[in-house]
């Protein structure tokens, strides 16, 4: 878990480019939609959507965007209708991966995502074979100039299970559910929030102890990350700190 979260910080210090940001905001829209059109348009009454809501204004997606997406969703602006489908498998060295996708043309996307495990040297698997690994978890990113002390008081307050150092940051676990409400919260105490999110997450994580290594698993999850369809990517590599920032710099 940590592993994946720490790759996910890095990549939020660094910042998205337009390109980046503009494909995170059509799959969150996706999400809203569908969210929208499986329950209903109002979050009091449909908590998927007001958990899709909540990561896209965390994500700092527009309210305006947020309300078409779920007009779309109700039927008042049109859209098209979108399949959710888990896809399961390893990167390379044994690396657990599960891919979230909606889409609107199933043999198209599963063609895409099982030509991406063949690019890559990885291997897709049966349904269940890596799901069981997993478990989603709220998880808030806090940056680590934050008193520890004061934190964890305000985290545990708040609704947080533990607060953990994550190796410049912390790490703030917690119900999925109350991920966002404790966003706000920490907020509103005054620590600085880098990102807030309900992964799926694995206690089960495999080492990677090689730049190389390192290198082919996250350009893996960084090709499934550029598919359209692909909302999602979730593994359980566990890669020292250094060799991260080498990858990422």
């Amino acid at each position: 878990m940590s592993g994946h979260s720490k790759w996910a910080t890095i990549k939020h210090k660094k910042g998205a480019a337009d390109k980046a940001r503009g494909k995170l905001f059509a799959k969150l829209a996706r999400q809203i939609e569908v969210s929208a059109r499986g329950g209903g348009g109002d979050i009091d009454s449909n908590p998927t959507l007001r958990t899709a809501v909540q990561k896209a204004k965390a994500a700092q997606m527009t309210n305006d965007a947020i309300d078409r997406a779920i007009k779309r969703g109700t039927g008042e602006g049109g859209g098209e209708s979108y399949e959710a489908i888990r896809y399961e498998g390893y990167a390379p060295g044994g690396v657990a991966l599960l891919i979230d996708v909606l889409t609107d043309n199933r043999n198209r996307t599963g063609a895409d995502i099982r030509s991406i495990f063949t690019k890559m040297g990885g291997s897709m698997a049966e349904p269940g074979a890596v799901a069981w690994q997993f478990q989603r978890r709220g998880i808030v990113v806090v940056d680590g100039a934050a008193d520890e002390d004061e934190l964890l008081l305000t985290a545990l307050d708040a609704g947080a299970d533990d607060v953990a150092d994550d190796g410049g940051s912390w790490r703030v676990t917690c119900e999925p559910s109350a991920a966002f409400e404790l966003k706000e919260a920490l907020e509103a105490a005054g620590f600085t929030v880098l990102s807030a999110d309900t992964p799926m997450v694995s206690d089960n994580l495999v080492p990677v102890t090689s730049t190389e290594d390192a290198k082919k698993v996250l350009r893996i999850m960084e090709a499934f990350e550029d598919n359209d369809d692909v909302q999602d990517v979730y593994s359980n590599f566990d890669i020292d700190d250094d060799v991260l920032e080498a990858v990422a710099g």
